[in-house]
């Protein structure tokens, strides 16, 4: 519904500089035109192109943002469930995990995020649900079975009403036993990363973004 290659560009390109990698941006198809499963059907065939391509997928690093970031998720649940390959490490920016709304930060930030509102949310995730069940698994990873999912790395802010889909996510992903790293970054924003040009953390949390994809 919202974003492209064109308005992450410059978020990629600085993805790119950090790890010392090239970076393939996902045109996947868009709500409420393409509502759910479409986004995850086309992340996996691209994930299928690069390895058809000859490319290890010990050398292969997901990366997305918001609803990319539960995207991100979700593709590496679906080719898990597959029994295919999987990248070697993740990383999810703000990630929207629960689109049934669960947490209690939707409601405690609401009047500290100057950036998302829950009414918004809801009324996104309609859009992009189209009648399925806000609980599915594909549709909000967080209650999907998290186990034998690659090294991830959450970073969110504390400020922002999505901060429960990560603390929750990395909680239910360690009892899991996945390896992962979350940061909550204090005074942040949803996907201040986009902001680096003009804020040092947003920089910052894209050089850790990279360092943790470096072989």
């Amino acid at each position: 519904m919202l974003g492209s290659i064109n308005t992450h560009r410059a978020l990629a390109s600085r993805i790119s500089a950090a790890t010392k990698a090239k970076v393939l941006l996902l045109d996947y198809r868009l709500a409420p035109e393409h509502p759910f499963p479409s986004a995850i059907e086309d992340s996996c065939s691209a994930y299928r192109w690069l390895v058809s391509k000859g490319f290890s997928n010990n050398n292969i690093f997901i990366c997305g943002d918001s609803a990319g970031g539960g995207l991100t998720l979700s593709t590496v649940i679906s080719l898990r469930d597959a029994q295919e390959s999987l990248p070697k490490r993740i990383a999810l920016i703000s990630p929207w995990t629960d689109l049934a709304a669960t947490g209690d930060s939707l409601t405690t930030l609401s009047e500290v995020d100057p950036w998302l509102e829950p009414k918004e949310l809801t009324t996104l995730a309609s859009l992009y649900l189209a009648g399925s069940d806000a609980k599915h698994p594909l549709a909000s990873p967080l209650f999907a079975n998290l186990s034998d999912l690659p090294q991830m790395l959450i970073q969110v802010g504390s400020d922002e009403i999505l901060l429960d889909d990560s603390t929750r996510l990395a909680k239910l992903a360690k009892v899991a036993g996945v390896d992962v790293e979350l940061e909550v970054w204090q005074g942040m924003w949803h996907v201040w990363h986009a902001f680096a040009d003009k804020l040092s953390e947003g920089q910052k949390a894209i050089d850790k973004i990279g360092t943790f994809f470096r072989p």
